[in-house]
């Protein structure tokens, strides 16, 4: 990777190449190039091109780039060529489901267990994944390596379960609970509030029942 700082829009935009390029093999497309990438990713080509740059040179010049070894790439820099290993602190509806989903439709995450504090969901499983109580989880931690930590509790029991994360080991938490989290320095929290964005939407409704253009 180059010394030059990368934005934080092109690391978010990363894992929308990665899933366009994912679709693209399924579809036995061998080569494509920017423009092509515009069309399914809905950037700029230029935009793209410029996110590529900040890796080194991943195409062929006047060809454009083999989706197989562009994939690959985006992996190492990514860190996605190791699957990210995740535990669900929160066995209600969200957590169940933001379980189920990446157990069954992210190839790129590892869930290895599901916690929870209610006796009578202790033992049961998603898929082939366990809920155990969070008594367990920082030996899971250890026994697994585990990088993210999803938060998906009720309101006021946020803060407990971040601080049981934190004494386990893991050091980024992706919090879809709507509190601010009072977290040691060095432990990285990104906040997901439903609610907001679901607002942030009408907005947009809004504007569109009064025929105004964005």
């Amino acid at each position: 990777m180059q010394d030059r700082k990368v934005p934080e829009s092109t690391i978010k935009r990363l894992p929308v190449y990665l899933r366009t390029l994912d679709n693209l093999i399924r579809k036995d497309v061998d080569l494509v190039n920017s423009d092509i990438l515009s069309e399914e990713t809905a950037f700029t080509a230029e935009l793209i091109r410029k996110d590529f740059s900040f890796f080194g040179a991943f195409g062929i010049r006047g060809r454009g780039y083999y989706t197989e070894n562009l994939r690959q790439n985006i992996l190492k820099v990514t860190g996605l060529d190791k699957p990210t290993i995740v535990i669900v602190v929160g066995a209600g509806y969200l957590g169940i489901a933001l379980a189920r989903f990446n157990i069954t439709k992210n190839p790129y995450t590892k869930i290895v267990s599901v916690f929870d504090i209610n006796p009578a969901i202790i033992g049961n499983k998603i898929i082939d994944v366990e809920i155990m109580h969070v008594s367990k989880m920082a030996e899971i931690v250890r026994k697994y390596t585990v990088d993210v930590a999803i938060l998906a509790v009720p309101l006021e029991q946020a803060q407990v379960a971040s601080n049981n994360i934190v004494q386990s080991g893991v050091k980024v938490i992706f919090n879809f609970v709507p509190v601010t989290l009072d977290v040691p320095d060095g432990i990285h929290v990104h906040n997901i509030d439903l609610s907001v964005e679901l607002q942030t939407l009408k907005y947009y409704t809004f504007k569109i029942r009064a025929g105004s253009t964005f």
